[in-house]
């Protein structure tokens, strides 16, 4: 045999060495080197503009422990080198160079959640978004008036115009995100709502079925008393009675509420007083969840007029006044 069929021969048997090496690497999981640190997630991310030598780099900078070169060779020989996303993500036990990467090129970000819990204020809200270290700040110096342009410009008050649920999002998305899905979400769930309402209810708009909700969702954490205490609201409202419904007077205080209502509070008049106006509150006083939607636009049939808290969550429903001072007596001022 000839030296050129040799060196050729050699250079063959070496290429194929190579990359059955590669092939080994790129599949075994990539680990840490500290001793007794039990496996966890580590974090790294790819910044905007990053060529594949860059990102290689920027891997290696976040302690991922994973040459740089090899990831770099493996990116060029799959064809993958131009199509790495930025963003930020996770390196999860077991992970090998090749899932690595194919995460990078797929986009599959490190995901962080965010709950909206049903009954709260649009403020609280605003707190939880802004206090959550994973999301990218754009809003913090908005009002709500010129945060609300950018997510909903028709309307004029955020309160109740997002969903109450958990939202996921890749680890350094803009908190607008969060604010337009769960407005996006609101929208469905009232239009889903409001497409099946009974016509004979008191609503003109779904925007006052929505105010209806969020009084409801502030009225009882019992999901059985929902459709129930939505059909008193209902009755009332037929019969051109007063709403009287403690947590609007309470949203109307706003920062002067300090944890009582008292007898002055609920004579004096603001627009959210409902002892003191008829009809419903000029905006929703809360975010409502999903039953509370339900709830509004499909009451529950009753002759109901009032109802009290019995102590345990749940209400007792009255048809009367007669009987509603009887029950007020025995579970509001513990007489007989």
């Amino acid at each position: 045999m000839s030296f050129l069929k040799k060196l050729f021969a050699i250079c063959i048997v070496l290429a194929l060495l190579a990359g059955a090496g590669l092939y080994f690497w790129a599949n075994q999981p990539i680990q840490a080197s500290v001793q007794n640190v039990p496996p966890q997630a580590m974090p790294f991310t790819i910044k905007p503009g990053s060529n594949l030598r860059n990102a290689a780099d920027q891997i290696v900078a976040a302690g991922i422990p994973v040459n740089a070169e090899l990831l770099t060779l493996l990116a060029r020989l799959t064809w993958q080198a131009d199509k790495i996303k930025a963003g930020s993500y996770e390196l999860k036990p077991g992970t090998t160079p090749n899932i690595l990467l194919r995460q990078m090129v797929r986009g599959q970000f490190a995901q962080e959640s965010l709950v909206i819990i049903e009954g709260w204020t649009f403020r609280q809200m605003r707190k939880a978004v802004a206090e959550h270290p994973g999301l990218k700040h754009d809003t913090t110096d908005l009002t709500d008036v010129q945060l609300l342009a950018k997510i909903s410009p028709e309307a004029k008050h955020p309160e109740g115009l997002f969903f109450p649920d958990t939202y996921l999002f890749a680890k350094g998305a803009s908190d607008l995100q969060i604010y337009r899905q769960a407005n996006t979400a609101l929208t469905t769930h009232l239009n889903e709502a409001w497409s099946k309402r009974d016509p004979s209810l008191p609503y003109k708009t779904p925007y006052e079925a929505l105010i209806m909700a969020s009084i409801v969702e502030k009225e009882t954490g019992k999901k059985e008393d929902r459709n129930t205490i939505a059909g008193v609201f209902i009755n009332r409202l037929k019969a051109g009675m007063l709403l009287q419904t403690d947590p609007s007077v309470i949203y109307g205080m706003g920062e002067q509420y300090s944890g009582n209502i008292r007898k002055r509070d609920l004579q004096t008049d603001t627009a959210y007083n409902t002892y003191t106006r008829t009809g419903l509150p000029p905006t929703p006083i809360a975010l409502p969840g999903a039953e509370s939607l339900r709830a509004a636009l499909a009451p529950a049939a009753t002759d109901a007029l009032y109802f009290v808290a019995r102590g345990d969550g749940s209400s007792q429903f009255s048809s009367n006044l007669d009987d509603h001072n009887r029950a007020v007596n025995k579970y509001i001022r513990g007489g007989n």
